[in-house]
């Protein structure tokens, strides 16, 4: 989304995860090359590079001389991915508290996205 403040890079890196937990994305499917993205997407290479490295540096991909972008989601340890969730999760509770959205209404939030993309997963 061109529009969106937020960066495109970012997009990408988010729209990938999204279809690792939709099961879009299977451990071991190649994604296509930083030049066939960025052509395909209608972006910058380096934004397609930027994506990619941030995806491996945080465990969802390999880089493979031969094949490229490779699927391959690495849980080092789960009490370390366990406080990076929570990093990034008091924010959101944080904005929740401010706009007054009540824990039972978060509960339920995070109880529909799993079951959505639990059901996703299921269907393919």
């Amino acid at each position: 989304d061109f529009s969106s403040d937020e960066a495109l890079y970012i997009q990408l890196r988010n729209q990938i995860i999204l279809g690792i937990a939709t099961n879009r994305f299977h451990e071991g499917d190649v994604l296509p090359s930083v030049r066939q993205l960025a052509d395909t997407i209608g972006i910058n290479m380096h934004t397609v590079n930027k994506a990619y490295a941030m995806l491996r540096q945080e465990g969802y991909l390999k880089l493979d001389r031969r094949k490229g972008a490779v699927i391959s989601v690495q849980i080092s340890d789960k009490s370390e991915e366990i406080m990076k969730v929570n990093g990034y999760m008091q924010m959101i509770v944080a904005q929740a508290i401010c706009k007054e959205i009540t824990k039972d209404e978060m509960k339920q939030l995070v109880e529909e996205m799993y079951d959505t993309f639990l059901m996703i997963e299921e269907e393919e």
